[in-house]
């Protein structure tokens, strides 16, 4: 059976065969038996909460699962027991029991009969090891409906069959006995009470006062037995004395997610069950028993080692990164699943994707330009190629004096994002910052999905489908494609499930210094890649995270300790490695306290409704404009479908807890991005919301509300994930196909057309051919005409083609307003010289020019310390090379394709 089939339709499953004709458990392909509705306790873990146990992976990689088969008797007609679950099973594992089983089986009978209406029905269930005596003969003969026989076609331990036996278990308690039934029947009372004190397990014990014998065990054996049992309360199990007692009651659906997990098929599955319910914080109780030895044991000489070997394999399990003891409630163990082909195939896809939506630039990334993207895509390769520069020279990344001299630029004021651009220093170099920003945003999108994949699949979901559903939404959100045209810091977002899931670890409680500092080191990396989207997304869980609290306070409380300590870790680790970079990103040259946006970058609610410009069927490009600030800050956009059903499946799976924290982290954030008031459309006058309060704190005052609807796409991701998930568990066929449906109505308006795209203007041979070289002396700068800004910045392409070879002054970049105010603005403040040409360019009007302002231009040249102007071919270059003339007061000269004043007398 794969990870994907669960316990819970076990009996019905791929690989589990029903006797034809009978009553207790349906055909393949029927409809499971109904059971009683279950609510998860404070303590239960997400196997619960997604309502999924999977059977285990097989544990070896060339090892595959043989199928095995169910045999129910036929039952009457109407009998009760064909319509609802029993309250107990008793599942007994068997190889070669032929001997004893018969009389195994007449006592529990009678013991459970003798019972009366205790159990409100019950079962057994043999689980046959692949027999080769009559011990399946023995069970099949009988004609009672409530033995049932499962069967496994080779012989491959105690754990095997166990864990086959439970899958097929129905009870709401299931007891475990062996064969030879060393512990009497009425011995389960004593462990009944134990759970019914609140405890999920209570396993029979040898070892605590209270426990009898009615023979001497064998010395060697007890001694044997004995060191076992210490090794394994220090490596596995601690607080149990007799962990291999073979008499055990559990909760059943606890006992049914804790066997799916397990992996070991010898005697040592005891001990990796009670493992697996101690570190999900269930409550195990030990319980003195009567035990009696019987003839014909199963052990071995050669099974002594076999457990010591399995119980080292559990203990390097533990140890091994990447495998997380502990468990959250309300999420899954995260131990990923055993990588299979779809999990490559969606990688693939993933990276398919990316590149479609990227096509119009990923083939020819030095020649083509996002039309969408205004001046950024030009900025962010000026920002690759000055990173590698600096980097080939041994210079300080952090800041650079080839754009707005006389001042420079602070680059970790600025988004650098030097996590990518410091290790594609060799793609820079050797091919260019136009492909190496081109790799940066496809493979970086591309990482992003399978990141989001590998969390959903590991924290929520078993179903590939769904995890691969969820991740697609969550990196390829309307907000995602409108961020790719220009903003890579909002789109290479792989840290972020990885921060998130480090998180979760540590409010397991375990291995809390190991997980803080491999956080911090996250956390350290992010800010390299993005900090305003760390930002958001510590804004994301902590509302996620409140809201989690809120359904789940016990949790909560066991929880907090360990993560404060951790975060405690993880701040220390992270501060560490970023305090001189950030002490230059606030306080270093050219640094600025915060940047405003305005009104316009909050998003409205209508936005949040209506379908994005590059929707592929659904986008109007007019109604989107005049939604958003601009087609790089279309935030929300995620289309009235997916939002009703994402209501939807919040109704729906309403109790579940995770279902509420996701369904309050996607609303939540939706509001606030709806800024300081709250607006229908733009043109409304809006009302205060819950933004306002927030607007001007440190930090927060920088970020452009609008963009907080971003932390919906992963929320409303992860819900289309666990609907998924649990339609395809669901009983009926109608959910099955139903939730898959919706989803695919709701999405496919989604679905992004690519990227648009268009040729870009070759760079004048001025540049590229070298001819500068002659105009721009040791410590002077060039300047374009008129200056770059961020409506106009191709003068930051000439000069990367340049080989960076000359400053220039303005730029697109971020920088304080000057003058006293260190209030950030986008380029550099104009001055007269430069407001006069950005005059001219915009109305293509000659300015008259006298002589006060032919020494305010000279002043404004040496503050430049300006070697020579540079006119390119553009609209209204007449007027503006009219207005140089005059300005210098000599004409240009026309050197390798651009007009030229060499301020030095010579032309």
């Amino acid at each position: 059976m794969s990870g994907a089939d669960t316990a819970e339709e076990s009996p019905g499953a791929p690989g589990v065969r029903e006797v034809p004709g009978s009553r207790g458990v349906p055909e393949p392909g029927g409809t499971p038996e109904p059971r009683k509705p279950h609510r998860p306790s404070e303590l239960t873990e997400l196997t619960e909460l997604t309502e999924t146990h999977t059977l285990p992976e097989p544990h070896e990689p060339s090892e595959t699962h043989e199928p095995s088969e169910t045999h129910t008797l036929p039952e009457r007609p109407g009998t009760a027991a064909s319509r609802r679950p029993p309250a107990l099973s008793v599942v007994i594992p068997a190889y070669n029991e032929e001997d004893r089983l018969g009389p195994t089986l007449d006592a529990l009978t009678r013991q459970l009969a003798a019972a009366g209406n205790r159990w409100d029905g019950w079962e057994i269930v043999v689980a046959d090891d692949g027999s080769t005596d009559a011990t399946r003969e023995i069970v099949t003969r009988r004609r009672d409906p409530r033995l049932r026989l499962v069967t496994s076609p080779r012989n491959r331990g105690k754990g095997h069959a166990l864990r086959l036996g439970v899958a097929a278990s129905r009870g709401r308690r299931v007891l475990i006995t062996d064969a030879d039934l060393a512990v009497p029947a009425g011995e389960w009372e004593r462990l009944d009470e134990a759970l019914a004190e609140g405890g999920a397990a209570a396993v029979g014990s040898r070892a605590v006062p209270g426990a009898t014998f009615g023979e001497p065990r064998h010395p060697v054996r007890e001694l044997l037995g004995g060191a076992g049992n210490l090794i394994v309360r220090g490596t596995a199990v601690r607080g149990i004395r007799d962990t291999q007692c073979g008499f055990k009651l559990f909760d059943g659906e606890k006992a049914r997610a804790a066997f799916a997990a397990s992996r070991l098929d010898g005697w040592a599955i005891d001990v990796e069950v009670l493992r697996h319910f101690q570190r999900a914080g269930w409550p195990v109780a030990e319980v003195p028993v009567h035990w009696s030895p019987r003839p014909g044991s199963k052990v071995r000489p050669l099974d002594y080692p076999r457990f010591l070997r399995d119980l080292l394999r559990l203990w390097l399990r533990g140890r091994l990164p990447g495998r997380p003891p502990g468990r959250l409630p309300g999420f899954l163990p995260g131990r990923l699943p055993v990588p299979r082909a779809a999990d490559v195939l969606a990688c693939a896809v993933f990276l398919a994707l990316a590149v479609a939506l990227h096509s119009g630039r990923f083939f020819d990334p030095a020649h083509r330009y996002l039309t969408d993207s205004l001046q950024d895509q030009t900025q962010w390769e000026w920002f690759f190629a000055v990173t590698a520069d600096n980097v080939a020279h041994l210079r300080n990344p952090l800041f650079s004096d080839l754009q707005g001299v006389p001042d420079g630029v602070n680059l970790m004021a600025n988004t650098a994002m030097f996590g990518l651009s410091v290790p594609l220093t060799p793609v820079t170099l050797l091919w260019g910052p136009a492909v190496a920003l081109s790799l940066a945003a496809t493979l970086g999108l591309a990482a992003t999905a399978t990141a989001w994949y590998r969390f959903v699949l590991r924290r929520l979901v078993r179903r590939r489908g769904a995890a691969f559903t969820g991740a697609a939404l969550a990196a390829f959100a309307p907000p995602m494609v409108s961020h790719a045209n220009a903003h890579p810091n909002f789109v290479v977002l792989f840290m972020i499930p990885l921060i998130a899931e480090r998180a979760l670890r540590l409010c397991a409680g375990t291995r809390v210094t190991r997980d803080a500092v491999v956080l911090g080191l996250m956390t350290a990396y992010q800010v390299f890649l993005g900090e305003e989207a760390l930002l958001l997304a510590a804004l994301g869980m902590l509302l996620f995270a409140a809201a989690h609290a809120a359904a789940r306070p016990r949790a909560a409380r066991a929880a907090v300790r360990p993560l404060l300590r951790g975060l405690a870790i993880a701040a220390a680790v992270c501060l560490t490695l970023v305090v001189y970079p950030l002490a230059w990103q606030f306080s270093g040259p050219q640094s600025y306290t915060h940047l405003d946006h305005g009104p316009g970058a909050a998003n409205t609610a209508r936005a949040l409704f209506t379908f994005a410009e590059r929707s592929l069927l659904a986008g109007d490009a007019d109604r989107a404009d005049a939604l958003s600030l601009n087609r790089t800050e279309q935030n929300a956009f995620y289309g009235w479908p997916l939002l009703l059903l994402a209501l939807a499946v919040t109704a729906g799976l309403w109790r579940r807890p995770v279902v509420r924290a996701l369904a309050f982290t996607a609303a939540a954030a939706a509001l606030l991005s709806l800024g300081p008031r709250l607006r229908v459309t733009p043109a409304d006058a809006g009302i205060p919301g819950p933004w306002a309060p927030l607007a001007h704190l440190p930090l927060l005052e920088s970020v452009i509300a609008g963009r907080v609807a971003l932390i919906c796409a992963p929320a409303l991701g992860m819900l289309l994930a666990l609907a998924l998930d649990r339609s395809a568990n669901a009983r009926s066929r109608a959910p099955r196909y139903a939730v898959p449906l919706a989803v695919c109505l709701a999405l496919l308006p989604l679905v992004p057309a690519p990227l648009r795209s268009e040729p870009r203007a070759a760079v004048p041979a001025f540049f590229t051919g070298g001819a500068w070289q002659g105009y721009v002396r040791p410590g002077e700068s060039l300047v374009p005409v008129p200056l770059p800004d961020p409506t106009a910045a191709e003068a930051l392409r000439w000069q990367t083609a340049a080989g960076l070879g000359f400053r220039m002054p303005g730029g697109y970049f971020n920088r304080p307003y000057g003058d006293g105010d260190r209030s950030g603005v986008y380029g550099v403040p104009l001055n007269w010289t430069a407001g006069l040409l950005m005059d001219v360019r915009e109305t293509g009007v000659v300015q008259v020019i006298d002589d006060r302002a032919r020494e305010q231009a000279r002043r404004d040249l040496a503050y430049w310390r300006a070697g020579a102007l540079v006119l390119v071919p553009q609209p209204h270059d007449g007027p503006l090379r009219a207005t140089v003339d005059e300005l210098v007061g000599r004409p240009g000269r026309w050197v390798a394709g651009v007009w030229v004043w060499d301020l030095h007398g010579g032309g």
